[in-house]
C-alpha cells in the first residue's frame, strides 16, 4: 500500500525512486552471482569496461592483462568471464559439449536477413549446416583448390613484377597489406564462385569492400559486446541502417554480388560445378543458407588469412636473421628439387623451418582475437575449483592462451620461430593443439583451415623466391588496429628482384 500512496503523492520522484531501487537491486544480484571470480571492480557492474577496451582496439590485449593479473579464470563483465585455459576451451568446443554459443554471436550476422554457420546459435541446426558444406570446404568436392591458389599467387607475382619492381634507377614502393587482401579475396571468391573477383587484375578495391568493411568490422565486433544492440539493429525496423544489397559500394555491394551469383547457380538451367558453391548445393543447401555461406567465406576466409600474410611478411622483415633463415631453406629445396614451381602443399609441410615461421605467425598475432562467449550449461559447470552457474558466458583471452609463458616459454611475447624446432616432444606436441585453437575446435573448428594452410604453404616461398622485400618506414612499418580482427593499412615495402636465379 506504501508505494501506490506515494505514486499518487508524488508520482514522478517515487517513480524514479523505484526504478532506481530495482536497478540496484537487479545489479547488486548481478554481481554477487559471480562475485567469487575475480576481475577488474567496476567490470563487475557494466559492460562499459569490454566496450571501451574494443572501442580503442585494445580488448585483447587488455584481457590479457585481466587474465595476467586476476588468474586464468577472470570476470570482465555482469556475466561475462573469460579463460586463458586451453583445456578449459576444448572441453567447452568439444563435440559433445553442452556449451552453446552465447549471445555474443547475434552480431556475426553479415546479412541482417539470415544465419550463417559462424552466427548460427541453434545447435541442431549448426551440426546440420555443418555437415552440408564440409566437403566443400575439405577440396574432396574441388579438386582444383590447389591449382586455384596457385593462380592467384601467380597473379599476385605478375601484379608486383609489372607494377611494383624497384631497381637501381626506379623507386616503386607498394602497400603489401592491400595486395594482399586482394590475393586472400580472390582467393575465396575463385574457391566459392569458380572466377575471382578480379582484385589483382584490376590492382584496386572492387565495391570499396575494404575500405568499408574496415569500418564496419569494428561496429560489429564492438556491438557484440552489446548483443541486444546488435540484435535491434537486424530487427525490420532498423535494418535500413545497415548494409544492404540495394548498395553500390561495400558490404551491402557484396550482399547484393553473392545473392545474384547464388540465384544463378540455383536457376533450372544452371549445371552443377567443381567448386565450393556447387558442393554447398549437391548436399542440399537452399538458396537462402548458400547465400549467408557465400558472404561468411568472404569475410572469415578473406580478413584472417590476409592478417596472418601480412603478420609474417611483417616479422620477417622486421628480423633478418629469421628472413635470411627462411629464404635460404627454401633456396635449398631448391637446389634439390624438393621444390616445385609452384611450391606443392605436400613440399611446403616438409619445409621444417617454413612450418615454424606460419605457427609463429599464427600464435604471435592470433588472426581472430574476438572473445567468442559460449554459454554454460544447465547444472552449470565448476572450472579451476570455482562453480560457475548456467548462464553465464566464457570466452577466450587469444593472447593470454597463445602468449602463455607455461606453454611457449619465457620468450612467449617475441617471435622466435626457432621454439618449434627445439622444443623437447610432449612440449611440443602442447604447443601444437595449443596454436591450434586459432581454428577453434571440435564442433566449433574453422572449415576453412585447409584453405588457410594452403595458402600460407605457398604464398611466402613463391614470393621470397623471386623478390627481396624492406620496409619503407623501418619507425613504424605499419598502422595496425585491433576490431576482434586485424586492421593492417600503410604496409609500404620495397621490392626488388634477387640476385641470382631460383626459380
Amino acid at each position: 500500500m506504501v508505494i501506490p500512496v506515494l505514486l499518487a503523492q508524488h508520482p514522478k520522484s517515487t517513480l524514479a525512486a523505484f526504478l532506481l531501487a530495482i536497478y540496484l537491486l537487479h545489479t547488486l544480484r548481478q554481481w554477487q552471482r559471480l562475485s567469487h571470480v575475480p576481475g577488474p571492480f567496476w567490470a563487475a557492474f557494466s559492460k562499459l569496461w569490454m566496450v571501451k577496451e574494443a572501442l580503442l582496439g585494445r580488448q585483447p590485449a587488455a584481457i590479457q592483462d585481466v587474465t595476467d593479473t586476476y588468474g586464468s579464470l577472470a570476470r570482465i563483465g555482469p556475466n561475462e568471464l573469460v579463460t586463458d585455459d586451453p583445456e578449459v576451451l576444448r572441453r567447452m568446443m568439444a563435440v559433445r559439449s553442452a556449451y552453446m554459443r552465447g549471445p555474443w554471436y547475434n552480431a556475426m550476422r553479415f546479412d541482417p536477413t539470415r544465419d550463417n554457420l559462424l552466427s548460427m546459435r541453434d545447435e541442431s541446426a549448426h551440426t546440420k549446416l555443418r555437415a552440408k558444406i564440409a566437403a566443400g570446404y575439405s577440396g574432396k568436392e574441388n579438386e582444383s583448390m590447389e591449382s586455384t591458389i596457385e593462380t592467384e599467387i601467380s597473379k599476385l607475382v605478375d601484379l608486383v613484377e609489372t607494377k611494383y619492381l624497384s631497381t637501381d634507377t626506379e623507386y616503386r614502393p607498394v602497400d603489401l597489406a592491400q595486395k594482399v587482401q586482394y590475393f586472400t579475396l580472390d582467393v575465396i571468391s575463385h574457391l566459392a564462385f569458380g572466377q575471382a573477383f578480379g582484385y589483382l587484375q584490376q590492382d584496386r578495391d572492387v565495391f570499396d569492400y575494404i575500405r568499408i568493411s574496415g569500418s564496419f568490422i569494428p561496429i560489429m565486433m564492438v556491438l557484440a559486446n552489446v548483443p541486444t544492440l546488435a540484435t535491434m539493429l537486424q530487427s525490420r525496423y532498423l535494418r535500413g541502417l545497415t548494409s544492404n544489397e540495394s548498395d553500390k559500394l561495400g558490404f551491402g555491394a557484396f550482399i547484393g554480388v553473392a545473392k545474384k551469383v547464388v540465384a544463378q547457380r540455383f536457376s533450372p538451367e544452371a549445371a552443377s560445378q567443381p567448386d565450393m558453391l556447387g558442393s554447398f548445393i549437391r548436399h542440399g543447401l537452399t538458396q537462402e543458407e548458400a547465400t549467408g555461406e557465400v558472404l561468411l567465406q568472404i569475410v572469415a576466409g578473406s580478413d584472417t588469412s590476409a592478417a596472418t600474410i601480412r603478420f609474417v611478411m611483417l616479422y620477417l622483415l622486421t628480423n633478418p636473421a629469421i628472413y635470411t633463415t627462411l629464404q635460404k631453406e627454401i633456396d635449398a629445396g631448391i637446389a634439390k628439387g624438393a621444390i616445385s614451381s609452384p611450391i606443392k602443399d605436400a613440399e611446403a609441410r616438409q619445409l621444417p623451418y617454413l612450418q615454424a615461421v606460419i605457427k609463429e605467425g599464427m600464435r604471435i598475432m592470433p588472426p581472430g582475437t574476438g572473445t567468442f562467449f559460449k554459454t554454460v550449461p544447465e547444472g552449470g559447470d565448476v572450472i579451476h575449483g570455482k562453480f560457475i552457474p548456467a548462464g553465464t558466458h566464457i570466452g577466450s583471452s587469444p593472447f593470454g592462451i597463445h602468449h602463455s609463458k607455461s606453454i611457449f616459454g619465457a620468450d612467449a611475447a617475441h617471435f622466435r620461430p626457432e621454439r618449434w624446432l627445439s622444443a623437447e616432444a610432449e612440449q611440443l606436441a602442447r604447443m601444437n593443439s595449443t596454436v591450434d585453437l586459432v581454428f577453434h575446435h571440435g564442433k566449433y573448428q574453422c572449415l576453412g583451415k585447409t584453405v588457410a594452410l594452403m595458402e600460407f604453404n605457398k604464398i611466402f616461398v613463391e614470393l621470397l623466391r623471386r623478390f627481396d622485400f624492406s620496409v619503407v618506414h623501418p619507425a613504424k612499418p605499419a598502422k595496425i588496429d585491433n576490431a576482434g580482427i586485424w586492421i593492417i593499412q600503410d604496409f609500404w615495402v620495397r621490392v626488388a628482384r634477387r640476385g641470382q636465379e631460383v626459380s
